[in-house]
């Protein structure tokens, strides 16, 4: 698997991760989500340098312009809940995408750190020789987004398959890194070292669907 982290290369996507992180600053739901919204976008724009192009001739009120212009067909998917502001800011930039939504959640067993994905709820396009975006803000375990691609096969064979993540473990880097093909792309605006008992990123920020949409009963 490509692995691109952006936060190899300082950039103003430094502020918004920051701001995510703050346990002040993130008591604002409408900003976290802003953030998480804008970091889409810009590995969005990332994202967008490995796709196929073809020049165009635009014609402009003085002339023609020659212009290079995508000629993939897209699908983006996000993991609901908490991949909706991150699958807005990617379709903010790929706005002629097709749109995927799939429910992925952990269901505990007997012990707290104890767990496996489910998924429920889907609704997809045919993916047959189209760009797939799978876009889920935290790349912890890495579980998620295996089951979900899993989950997605019965829809088509992607040309090529990009995996999008605000934040995410080394755990998870490698644990998608095993179960994806090697010509497949994870494009992550950070990374951090470890994972709690509980699966959970460590220093990452807390949940992320909660901190945008509200706390949820547990069930």
């Amino acid at each position: 698997m490509h692995i691109h982290n952006i936060s190899l290369e300082n950039s103003i996507l430094n502020s918004f991760i920051s701001e995510m992180r703050d346990i002040d600053i993130q008591k604002d739901p409408m900003r976290f989500r802003r953030n998480i919204e804008r970091t889409g976008e810009i590995l969005g724009y990332e994202l967008s340098k490995s796709l196929n192009y073809k020049s165009v001739n635009i014609q402009t009120p003085l002339g023609t312009a020659a212009e290079f212009i995508s000629t993939d067909n897209i699908v983006l998917c996000s993991i609901l809940r908490a991949g909706v502001p991150l699958h807005n800011g990617l379709l903010n930039y790929f706005d002629k995408a097709e749109n995927a939504f799939i429910s992925a959640y952990r269901h505990h067993k007997s012990k707290p750190e104890s767990f496996e994905i489910i998924v429920e709820y889907l609704a997809c396009p045919s993916l047959e020789g189209k760009i797939l975006i799978l876009a889920d803000p935290m790349l912890a375990t890495g579980q998620s987004m295996v089951a979900t691609f899993e989950a997605l096969k019965p829809f088509g064979k992607p040309k090529a398959v990009h995996l999008v993540s605000v934040i995410g473990a080394q755990e998870g880097l490698d644990y998608v890194s095993k179960h994806f093909d090697a010509d497949a792309h994870l494009w992550i605006a950070t990374v951090d070292e470890k994972l709690t008992d509980k699966g959970y990123i460590m220093p990452g920020l807390g949940d992320a669907g909660d901190l945008a949409f509200g706390e949820k009963l547990q069930h």
